[in-house]
Parts: structure tokens; sequence; C-alpha cells
């Protein structure tokens, strides 16, 4: 009899997690698809963009085929860095003849320009490395992010009690 009920149970949990997860994937790819932006949603990581927006603010992106100008807030990856970064276009130059763009972007919170942040020999962005244009936020919501990566523990005592509360459920 035990045996069944762990079989059930585990059952169950698989079943809640597949649809979890499948739903959370449906809604980014869909959020990607209508965005046009490979991350349409980022949390911002530092103070650097204050105090238009905090740590933890979520971001919601756009990318769009608008001309990017100057004191548009875009999210960029540059080269070497996994982490991206929310910062606002302080100058952009077109290059005659061709339809390239140097961007030169700037934290609202830094005295400095970011070329100390570009991969090395780096003095620009190009659209390449632009994930999209800032179009909303909600403040705070990215702090569940923020503390599940910096202190792991959170991350499996939320899971944990995600499971225990699949396995107690009525439904």
């Amino acid at each position: 009899m035990a045996s069944q009920l762990r079989t059930c149970i585990f059952d169950v949990m698989q079943c809640n997690l597949g649809l979890i997860v499948s739903s959370a994937l449906i809604i980014w790819k869909s959020l990607v698809y209508v965005t046009m932006s490979d991350s349409p949603v980022v949390v911002v990581l530092s103070e650097s963009m204050e105090p238009g927006f905090k740590r933890g603010d979520i971001l919601f992106l756009r990318m769009s085929k608008d001309s990017i100008r100057a004191g548009d807030i875009v999210v960029f990856n540059v080269d070497g860095r996994d982490i991206p970064i929310v910062h606002r276009v302080i100058e952009v130059h077109e290059q005659e003849g061709t339809r390239e763009v140097d961007i030169l972007t700037k934290g609202d919170n830094n005295d400095l320009d970011d070329r100390v942040m570009y991969a090395r020999g780096q003095r620009w962005l190009q659209k390449q490395h632009i994930l999209g244009r800032a179009i909303g936020f909600l403040p705070y919501v990215g702090w569940a992010t923020i503390i599940m990566t910096e202190q792991p523990i959170v991350k499996f005592l939320v899971i944990g009690a995600l499971g225990l509360l699949a396995i107690t459920s009525k439904d």
C-alpha cells in the first residue's frame, strides 16, 4: 500500500512539474515572439540606473526596427560577459553609406560611460549587442530572482515548499 501511495505521489508531482514547466516555456516563447527580443524580461541587478530603475526592478523589453536614439534605455550583452547590462544610450553614430550604427551607453548613476565594461579594444556597441529597448517595468518584483541567486539555500527551500505543496494539495 505504501509503495502504491509513493508511486501515486510521484506521478502527481511529475504531472504538476510538467504542467508548470510547459506553461512557463509557452509564456516565454510567446513573449519572445511578440517582443521580437531573445530576452523579453530582465532583472535590474545593480544600482547603476538609479533613480529611474532600482535594483530588483523587472524590465520588459522590445526589439523594434526603429532606430536607436540617444536617451533610449537598452539592454545589451558584451562579448565575454554572461549577464546583460541595462543602461541608457548617450551617443549614436550612423556610418555613412552603410546601415551600421555605433552606440555608446552609460548608467544614469555612473560618472563615466561604459567603455570600460565593453570587450577589450571595443569602443562602441553595435546593433547585434542590443537585446532590446525598455518599454515598461515592475518595481521590486525581480528581488525574488536576486535573492535566489545570491542565497542558493532560499532556492532549495522554495523548491522544497513547492514540492510539498504539490504532494499535499487536494486536487
